[in-house]
């Protein structure tokens, strides 16, 4: 079975960048361009884990966090906040919404796939 990701972020060359790195490794990606458009693609994705952007237009990534938290189907599906933020009090308002960790970008492909195999215990 592929392990499925939505990545949300408004930059399509961050979406082109992380759906890469993530199916050079062997996951299936599903992208949204911003926290509105990940919602609505929970149920086409179904995704093992979510990465998503903060500054986005329509939905922050706290939206999303928070919307995904909400749910019945997803809410323990673990989510990755990948910005250029890097701020202590922006972490913590992450992790109080529900937030399971943190990527500052630019990264490394290597980097965020060793997050991601730790966080789904692969």
């Amino acid at each position: 079975m592929s392990v499925r990701i939505l990545a949300i972020d408004d930059s399509p060359t961050i979406r082109g960048i992380v759906g890469r790195a993530l199916k050079g490794a062997g996951f299936e990606v599903f992208t949204a361009v911003d926290g509105v458009d990940g919602l609505g693609a929970l149920t086409d994705a179904d995704p093992h884990l979510i990465i998503t952007d903060v500054n986005m237009p329509r939905m922050d990534g706290f939206g999303v966090i928070e919307g995904v938290r909400a749910s019945v189907e997803y809410a323990s599906v673990p989510i990755l906040v990948l910005t250029t933020e890097s701020g202590a009090d922006l972490k913590a308002r992450a992790r109080k919404a529900g937030a399971t960790g943190w990527i500052v970008k630019p990264f490394e492909d290597a980097q965020l796939i060793a997050i991601i195999d730790k966080v789904l215990g692969r």
